[in-house]
């Protein structure tokens, strides 16, 4: 049975997989019957944006298993959909599936923001890539009228997670709006080395 992921609080980090390049007649209905031919698929999700109801040209599909969703990649990585090759990815876990440290201060920084965009449509949107971490996200609001100053944070657990944030999200529209997405720079220089 077809399930969305609205009613599915936790999603299995290790066992969900980035499908990016889909086309505008993709849905979640034909991702799960694509990749339900070569796993068993817990939960399919393709993030919309709430104004114009389209999607983003991606999506994420959750299976059982950590080893389900590797055979998938394997299998489904550049298998063509409407024309286009899929672009799978896994997402957020360490080597071997383990993160060796927690890597602190992948923290995103995003920008041009429409008024409308609130910290659940962003926590919606950037969950799919991995672990939200801190007190985020966080819009940054007007401290007399609480009006959104048209940017916020986004912290993850791991750099990854973040990379595959600002690959798929640099540009993309929330709310009609095309959204900046980057690294948030920490005024002491740490982590500086990673953006020449």
């Amino acid at each position: 049975m077809f399930t969305s992921s609205q009613h599915v609080p936790e999603r299995n980090q290790d066992a969900t997989i980035y499908v990016g390049n889909i086309t505008d007649q993709c849905n979640e209905e034909l991702l799960w019957e694509l990749f339900v031919q070569v796993g068993p698929v817990v939960n399919v999700h393709i993030p919309k944006d709430k104004v114009t109801n389209q999607h983003q040209g991606f999506g994420f599909v959750e299976f059982r298993s950590e080893e389900d969703a590797e055979y998938a990649i394997k299998i489904m990585n550049m298998i063509k959909l409407h024309g286009q090759p899929l672009r799978l990815n896994k997402k957020a876990s360490g080597e071997g599936g383990f993160r060796q440290e927690f890597e602190v201060g992948a923290n995103l920084f995003i920008g041009n923001l429409d008024p409308e965009v609130d910290e659940k449509l962003l926590y919606d949107t950037f969950s799919a890539f991995g672990v939200i971490t801190g007190n985020t996200p966080k819009v940054m609001r007007d401290m007399d009228t609480q009006e959104s100053k048209g940017f916020a944070f986004v912290n993850f657990d791991c750099f990854e997670a973040a990379d595959m944030a600002i690959e798929a999200m640099e540009g993309q529209y929330l709310c009609g709006k095309p959204i900046s997405c980057q690294f948030a720079y920490k005024k002491d220089g740490t982590r500086g080395e990673r953006h020449g």
